[in-house]
């Protein structure tokens, strides 16, 4: 069936806000996208009647237990695990990812070697490279193919060595967008006895997440990226979890998830987050799927990622039409997402974005924090690139008009 483009946009309260009458079109969503008002309503719904610590006997405290239950009970479904024990809900990814840096250091020994690949973001690197600082670690570069603009697995196989112990590998790269191929990879380190910390938070915008499918011990992604309110979560394989040394209060609880909860979880996002994933339940529903909540999943973003490949289409066609443009990442949606950064020959990016930005199209600019990839794009360090974010909430129409808009300032 069509996909239901207005009946999505209706749930999307921000979408209607203007700026002095100026209607504005949402080509951020890689850096953070908009929430739906099923979101909404959870955390004004939490504080208006479920404000409250746990561990106690009032209503309100059973409720807000059972809310955490719940909210790590769908995130499990969401991620493609049937263990709750295996998902943890925390400040945002690259605060969890430096959590577990501290724990996995105890596994290491000084000469062991961790690799981390040039695609990742800042949060996937600082953590390992400051652990391996910490303790005389040996920190391999794993490059990604220019030409396909992901790690091939034929790049990693020489890197790995009796000592390798860790490989820090991103599923979909938020500057290029390119998409690796995480489960090969995964499966090589694996055989060679290291552990693999995948950071998906830019995939889990665009496509669902199977983690038992790939194999990895630890994957990372950030519901704020996916419609949801700002927190991080990472899966980790219950063997993985239960052998780690928590760092955590004396008196807080060893089962899992909770002995790597630091502190009051932050219930009123938590809340939020139940109604960004009742929200793709919806839409599932709204596009003819039925079933438990992962065929729900599954189908919802099998129609998101439809619309958004035709939209994607439509805009990258465009933009490697226009003169004196430099695309950073592939000119096909053979291995991306619909994140898409490009250079111009005569407009500095930063320049780019501003005038657009005047004009309603939202967008960024600068390394994104993919410190590494613009290191080795060579781009300019001040500069970077502007970058354009697609969701599944935007339309034909906004295309046509961001590419006229991104033509006319290009042309002056």
């Amino acid at each position: 069936m069509t996909f239901p483009i207005e009946a999505v946009r209706q749930q999307f309260p921000s979408l209607s806000t203007t700026d002095g009458g100026q209607r504005r079109i949402y080509f951020d969503n890689a850096a953070g996208t908009q929430v739906p008002r099923q979101t909404i309503d959870r955390i004004v719904d939490f504080f208006h009647r479920y404000n409250s610590n746990t561990g106690v006997f009032n209503p309100t405290s059973v409720e807000v237990d059972a809310l955490y239950d719940d909210a790590v009970r769908s995130m499990a479904d969401f991620l493609g695990t049937n263990d709750p024990g295996e998902v943890l809900i925390g400040a945002n990814m690259t605060t969890l990812t430096y959590q577990l840096a501290r724990s996995l250091a105890h596994r290491f020994e000084p000469g062991d070697e961790i690799i981390i690949t040039r695609m990742e973001h800042e949060g996937n690197v600082s953590p390992w490279l400051q652990m391996a600082e910490d303790n005389g670690l040996i920190v391999k570069w794993l490059e990604f193919d220019r030409d396909a603009w992901r790690v091939e697995p034929a790049l990693l196989e020489p890197l790995l060595s009796e000592r390798t112990r860790l490989l820090a590998l991103n599923y979909a790269s938020n500057l290029t967008g390119g998409v690796n191929d995480v489960k090969a990879l995964t499966k090589m380190a694996q055989d060679a006895g290291a552990i693999v910390y995948v950071d998906a938070v830019q995939y889990a915008s665009h496509r669902l997440i199977d983690v038992k499918e790939l194999g990895c011990d630890f994957l990372a992604c950030s519901p704020y990226k996916f419609y949801g309110p700002h927190l991080g979560v990472v899966y980790g394989k219950r063997e993985r979890l239960e052998s780690l040394r928590a760092y955590k209060l004396r008196c807080a609880s060893n089962d899992l998830p909770f002995r790597f909860s630091l502190g009051t979880p932050a219930f009123e996002l938590i809340a939020g987050l139940m109604g960004t994933l009742e929200y793709f339940q919806w839409l599932a529903a709204e596009t003819g799927c039925s079933g438990d909540r992962r065929q729900l999943f599954e189908g919802a973003y099998a129609e998101m990622g439809a619309h958004e490949d035709a939209l994607s289409e439509q805009l990258l066609a465009g933009l490697v039409a226009m003169p004196g443009l430099t695309m950073r990442g592939a000119n096909t949606l053979t291995h991306r997402v619909a994140t898409f950064s490009f250079t111009h020959d005569r407009h500095p990016a930063s320049a780019i974005a501003r005038q657009l930005s005047d004009k309603g199209l939202y967008c960024h600019w600068g390394d994104n924090y993919a410190f590494e990839v613009a290191k080795a794009l060579d781009l300019d360090p001040q500069e970077g690139v502007l970058r354009l974010g697609l969701g599944h909430y935007n339309t034909t129409d906004e295309v046509a008009e961001a590419l006229k808009l991104i033509e006319g300032v290009l042309a002056a």
